[in-house]
């Protein structure tokens, strides 16, 4: 059985369009392009029908891991709590570089490194669950320990 997967209605909708715009946007062009692959004859030797097949292939295998990750999610209602939790945005000082940074944990879907979104599964997302105002999270990235001290929590309620 597989392990579920926290996210917002947001990241489920997201995920949902995209599965959406795969299957009735993307889909239909790739098997036009099969059927006229298929017109010209020979498929033996017809590189065009073998490299629509490939795209199909692709294309649907994308489709079937989207699919997956919607029929393990669980949507997470985002309340505002006291400590860090699925939803949070929390601002956490370096203790290394002593600067301050801002993070918001997401579901699968909704991961955005550039725009600090982080998958709750992910060691600095484990690291950080449960902590409050005050306490130091620690946990292990590749180049060693990092730790950080939780300045603020916030919830955006209304997503």
């Amino acid at each position: 059985m597989s392990e579920m997967i926290p996210m917002t209605r947001a990241g489920y909708n997201k995920i949902k369009a995209e599965i959406d715009r795969l299957e009735n946007e993307e889909m239909p062009v790739i098997l036009k392009r099969l059927a006229d692959a298929r017109s010209e004859g020979d498929l033996k030797e017809n590189a065009e029908y073998h490299g629509a097949r490939e795209s199909q292939g692709m294309l649907q295998a994308k489709i079937n891991q989207l699919r997956g990750k919607l029929a393990s999610a669980t949507i997470i209602d985002i309340t505002a709590k006291d400590e860090v939790a699925f939803g949070a945005t929390v601002v956490v000082k370096d203790l290394k570089y002593n600067d301050e940074e801002e993070y918001t944990l997401v579901g699968a879907g909704e991961e955005d490194y550039d725009a600090g979104k982080i998958l709750i599964t992910s060691p600095m997302g484990q690291g950080l669950m449960g902590k409050k105002i005050g306490e130091v999270a620690e946990f292990e990235v590749p180049s060693g320990t990092v730790k950080f001290e939780i300045v603020e929590i916030k919830y955006n309620i209304d997503e």
